[in-house]
């Protein structure tokens, strides 16, 4: 059987590990069909645009895809093709797992946790309004108005809109990950002593949950001290759920738990579409030189081949970056070895088990 399946190359390092992803994923025997695309700020003085609606196209045609960091032009004035692509998808949970990998030396040994980002609403929802503008003033009277606060003249403003439909699809999808993953319990962080309305909701969703999810585990932490306790004991987490900003922070620390951004794999998921991809940046600065790491997009590749069904290919995939990894002999420079971005796709390739095998 053959997948079909949109590659994104994107910006920056991008296209130097996408290549490795590729190769990687090409080595376990599985049928790949790829159709390239191209998104990123490299487009905007071309084409006047980050994200082509083509992109949008063919990812609806092939229902799944794997992309490349992605740059936002600072100042731009243009959205975040990342933002854009959770919401014209409506890919509404990013899943972002953290695990502790052999040979890679962390102060915690033993982490194995899931984040999962609600992705379309909360701060990153777009709705914005620049300091000085007509709509800014606007806001600024009817918050007069509605709650007798005043709000000082050189204000901007973003808008945190969490919705009942928005926590309970995400909520639920946290528990069902959880079922079907044998992960025993759901950690729900929020701030909702703060933000009632916001928060507030999130958490009152989650517990109304919980209680018709009662073999899954459950508890509520304060956002503050979810971050400090993941600092201190993170083995003691298996998944968390989160709003988007908190998510998005939150996983950038776990994914320094076990040995930085060249090593976290993540996954955007709506009940149509997905779009998988590594969280860390495009890092211009090292771009075309053949530094960066590929693993976090390669384990990314192998949660899209979990999702396509072909899980002794995952398998295969991970223990090959284990085994690697393990070895020693084969890292690129954030893992303080000389390994080029196209050594470790060999490596890796060579290490690649047949599927099944094990």
């Amino acid at each position: 059987m053959s997948h079909l399946v949109t590659l994104i190359p994107g910006d920056g390092i991008g296209p130097e590990v996408s290549a490795a992803t590729r190769r990687v994923l090409d080595a376990t025997g599985v049928q790949i069909e790829w159709v390239v695309e191209e998104a990123g700020a490299h487009l905007l003085e071309r084409e006047g645009t980050v994200l082509p609606d083509r992109v949008l196209e063919q990812i609806r045609r092939s229902r799944v895809a794997i992309k490349g960091p992605i740059t936002t032009p600072v100042g731009s004035g243009f959205r975040s093709a990342n933002v854009a692509l959770r919401h014209e998808l409506d890919l509404f949970a990013a899943v972002r797992p953290s695990r502790s990998l052999p040979g890679v030396p962390t102060r915690h040994p033993g982490v194995d946790l899931v984040v999962i980002r609600e992705n379309t609403e909360d701060l990153y929802r777009g709705i914005e309004f620049e300091r000085g503008s007509p709509e800014a003033g606007a806001l600024r009277a009817e918050l007069l108005r509605l709650a007798g606060r005043e709000v000082r003249e050189d204000s901007g403003f973003t808008v945190k809109p969490i919705s009942v439909t928005g926590a309970r699809r995400i909520v639920r999808f946290a528990f069902e990950f959880a079922r079907s993953n044998d992960r025993k319990q759901v950690t729900l962080g929020h701030k909702a002593n703060i933000m009632r309305f916001s928060d507030g909701l999130f958490l009152s969703i989650g517990q109304e949950e919980a209680a018709a999810h009662r073999d899954v585990g459950f508890e509520e932490m304060q956002i503050d001290q979810l971050s400090m306790r993941l600092t201190r004991e993170p083995e003691m987490f298996d998944v968390l759920l989160l709003p988007n900003l908190y998510g998005d922070i939150l996983s950038d620390l776990c994914a320094g738990l076990v040995g930085g951004l060249g090593l976290a794999a993540g996954a955007n998921l709506g009940w149509e579409y997905a779009v998988f991809e590594p969280v860390h940046g495009s890092a211009p600065d090292i771009e075309g030189r053949g530094l960066a790491n590929p693993v976090a997009m390669i384990l990314s590749g192998a949660m899209l081949l979990r999702h396509l069904g072909e899980h002794a290919a995952a398998e295969a995939v991970e223990g090959a970056v284990d085994r690697v990894l393990d070895a020693g002999d084969v890292r690129t420079p954030d893992l303080g070895g000389t390994s080029t971005t196209e050594e470790v796709a060999d490596a890796l390739a060579r290490a690649m088990s047949p599927p099944g095998s094990g």
